[in-house]
């Protein structure tokens, strides 16, 4: 298949993919070296957390999340880059063993210049029992045909 384009984005379109495994070592890890917060560091403190156990940072979620959406969509576009995103929330944390996927909408389109155009896409993360772990919407560029 061709890299995907603006031209074959349209409001209403959905799709599916990824699976990544969690795992403790990951967690703490990232934790250690972005946001060594106790409950994402260190099993005993987050046992006594309102999380009660080790728990990603939401700085994580989001970065497996970019991850899968590389992997499974993003390398075989013609992005451009992003403006950013809008209304990310972590509703349900990730744990160690939990395996994510992702589900986009496309929410609307609008050229933004004569070579490309702006897609607003609803992202959401979900864990192994389709709790919602991360919902964002982002700007994301795309070369125009």
């Amino acid at each position: 298949m061709d890299e995907i384009h603006y031209e074959d984005l349209a409001a209403g379109q959905t799709t599916e993919f990824g699976e990544y495994e969690v795992t403790r070592d990951e967690i703490v890890r990232f934790a250690r070296q972005y946001d060594p917060q106790p409950f994402h560091v260190d099993e005993e403190a987050a046992a006594g957390s309102m999380f009660g156990d080790l728990v990603a940072s939401g700085w994580h979620t989001c970065a497996m999340t970019m991850r899968m959406l590389v992997d499974n969509h993003l390398s075989d576009s013609a992005v451009l880059g992003a403006f950013g995103v809008d209304k990310l929330r972590w509703p349900t944390p990730v744990r160690p063993g939990d395996t994510l996927s992702i589900r986009t909408e496309v929410l609307d389109r609008e050229p933004y210049d004569e070579g490309r155009g702006l897609v607003r896409t609803a992202v959401v993360t979900t864990n192994q029992d389709d709790e919602v772990v991360l919902s964002m919407e982002s700007k994301v560029l795309y070369a125009r045909r």
